[in-house]
C-alpha cells in the first residue's frame, strides 16, 4: 500500500511539472515596470496607469533554453511610500528584476540606493538580479555600462549573480533577452546552493 502510494504521489508530482519561478520586479515609479510586465505576458503595449499596491502575472516562456518554464511576475509599486512594502515581496524570491528609466539620469542615483539596499538585505542574499535598462528608444538613454556604474552593481558581493539587459517594452525588444538570462542565472544560483549543502553535509 505504502509503495502504490509513493509510486502514485510521484506520478501527480510529475503532471504538475516544474514549479513557476517567483519572480519580483521593482524599480522607481515611472520606470516602466507594469509596461514591461504586460508586454512580456500579452505580447503588445499597454498603456499603464502607476502601480498602488501590485500586478501580479503568470507568464510561461515558449522559446530558448527556458522553454516550458513559468515565471509568477509579482509588479510592485515604486512610489517612495510603498518601498518599505518591497522587503515582504522578495522574502524567498528566486529573483528580483529591477527597472530602471534609461534617460531618467537625475534619479539614477535614488535608483542605485534602492536596488543596492534591497540586494544587499540578509534575506536577499545571492538572490539573482536581473537589471532592465528601459527606454532605451529614447534620446540619451545610458548604455548598459554606464547603468551598471551608475548602479555601483560591482560593489555586490562576488556569490550575487546580475545581468544588465537593454531593452523597450513598448516594442518588446530585449525583454525576451531579459526572462532568458535571468532564468540561467536562477539555475546557476540553485545550483550552486545545492553543491554548498553537500558540501556542508
Amino acid at each position: 500500500m505504502g509503495s502504490s502510494f509513493t509510486r502514485q504521489t510521484s506520478s501527480l508530482l510529475e503532471n504538475l511539472g516544474p514549479q513557476p519561478l517567483h519572480i519580483v520586479m521593482l524599480g522607481l515609479d515611472a520606470a516602466g515596470k507594469t509596461t514591461v510586465l504586460f508586454r512580456i505576458k500579452f505580447d503588445q503595449y499597454c498603456n499603464a496607469v502607476p502601480t498602488v499596491g501590485f500586478n501580479c502575472e503568470k507568464v510561461k516562456l515558449t522559446s530558448g533554453k527556458a522553454k516550458g518554464t513559468s515565471f509568477v511576475i509579482w509588479d510592485v509599486g515604486g512610489q517612495e511610500k510603498l518601498r518599505p512594502l518591497w522587503k515582504s515581496y522578495t522574502r524567498n524570491t528566486d529573483g528580483i528584476v529591477f527597472v530602471v528609466d534609461s534617460v531618467d539620469a537625475e534619479r539614477m542615483e535614488e535608483a542605485r540606493i534602492e536596488l543596492i539596499r534591497t540586494a544587499r538585505s540578509s534575506e536577499n542574499s545571492g538572490v539573482p538580479v536581473l537589471v532592465i535598462a528601459n527606454k532605451q528608444d529614447l534620446p540619451g538613454a545610458k548604455d548598459p555600462s554606464e547603468i551598471e556604474k551608475l548602479l555601483s552593481l560591482h560593489e555586490l558581493s562576488p556569490n550575487h549573480l546580475w545581468h544588465v539587459q537593454p531593452a523597450c517594452a513598448i516594442t518588446g525588444d530585449g525583454l525576451s533577452e531579459a526572462l532568458e538570462k535571468l532564468y540561467e542565472m536562477v539555475q546557476k544560483k540553485k545550483k550552486t546552493s545545492k553543491s554548498t549543502l553537500k558540501r556542508r553535509r
